[in-house]
C-alpha cells in the first residue's frame, strides 16, 4: 500500500490541456524540504509570539525565503528535465508558455 502511495505521490497532473504524468524523481526530497521549511516558519511564528528581537526575526524569515526558493528550482529542474522534453517531443507550445508564464512568476 506505501508504495501505491508513493506512486501516486510522485505523479502530477497538469493544468492545461495536454494530459501526460511521468514519476518525479525528486518528491520526496522537496517533501523532506517542505516538511522542513514549515518547522522553520512554525518557529519564526513562535519567535514573534516570544517578542523575539526584529532582527533576529528576518534573519530567519530570509532562511525561510531561501529555503523554498531552492524547492521550487528543484521542481523547476524537473519540470525542465520531464514535462518540457515532453512538451517539446510533442510540439506542446502551451506547455512552454505555461514555463514562461511559472518561471515570471516564480522570479518575482
Amino acid at each position: 500500500m506505501a508504495d501505491k502511495k508513493t506512486e501516486q505521490a510522485s505523479q502530477h497532473e497538469h493544468t492545461h490541456t495536454h494530459t501526460h504524468s511521468h514519476p518525479h524523481e525528486n518528491t520526496q526530497m522537496v517533501l523532506n524540504r517542505m516538511s522542513r521549511a514549515i518547522g522553520h516558519m512554525e518557529a519564526v511564528k513562535r519567535m514573534v509570539e516570544d517578542g523575539r528581537d526584529c532582527s533576529e526575526v528576518l534573519i530567519q524569515i530570509a532562511a525561510v525565503r531561501s529555503a523554498i526558493n531552492n524547492i521550487g528550482k528543484i521542481i523547476l529542474e524537473d519540470h525542465i528535465s520531464h514535462c518540457i522534453v515532453d512538451a517539446v517531443e510533442h510540439d506542446d507550445k502551451e506547455a512552454l508558455e505555461d514555463l514562461k508564464d511559472a518561471i515570471e512568476k516564480f522570479v518575482k
